[in-house]
């Protein structure tokens, strides 16, 4: 890589690497570390391939989408116990609410199947339609629809205390790790 495609990487690095690592703390269950390794190889991939790069964003995107998609369907996995991390800052005076339910969706999050977690964050922290995720997925639109439908599903069972918070906390930006996902009662 020539010096200008280096300057080029570091600042895109710079600028974007929290976005990224937000998508990666999703697709890893909010295990942080996780999250950075995920990063740090999808990074790394991408630098090699720099100067042949269109869209950056997308393709370190893609990366991470895949190598997450590897990652669970490995035969084997070592399993690490995470604990909940304290609360970075309250902000508002209605933080207390948004502190409670990153903690309620970051717990609930963390016991759905690594497939279950891909196809929510795809779909909703995300935004992307269904044939997209089925793409990047490597599944058919139906599977997506399929999974989407009982990952939600076993989100109301984990967290059911989401619809005591109210439709109010569930749809205020959050401030932190993730955004939330809408669970309906």
């Amino acid at each position: 890589m020539d010096a200008a495609g280096q300057e080029s990487f570091r600042e895109f690095v710079a600028g974007r690497s929290s976005a990224l690592l937000k998508t990666a703390v999703l697709l890893s269950g909010g295990d942080r570390h996780a999250a950075e390794d995920l990063l740090q190889n999808a990074l790394i991939k991408a630098a090699g391939r720099w100067q042949r790069i269109d869209e950056p964003e997308a393709y370190v995107r893609q990366i991470l989408y895949r190598q997450q998609v590897s990652r669970w369907r490995l035969k084997w996995r070592r399993r690490e116990l995470t604990v909940a991390e304290p609360p970075e800052s309250a902000g508002a005076a209605d933080g207390v609410a948004g502190v409670e339910l990153r903690l309620v969706m970051r717990g609930a999050l963390a016991r759905l199947t690594a497939r279950q977690r891909s196809v929510l964050v795809l779909r909703y922290f995300e935004d992307l339609p269904e044939a997209e995720v089925a793409r990047i997925l490597g599944c058919s639109v139906g599977t997506v629809r399929s999974t989407t439908h009982r990952s939600l599903a076993r989100l109301r069972e984990l967290a059911p205390e989401l619809a005591a918070l109210g439709p109010a906390a569930v749809e205020q930006k959050p401030s932190a790790d993730f955004s939330p996902v809408e669970v309906r009662p």
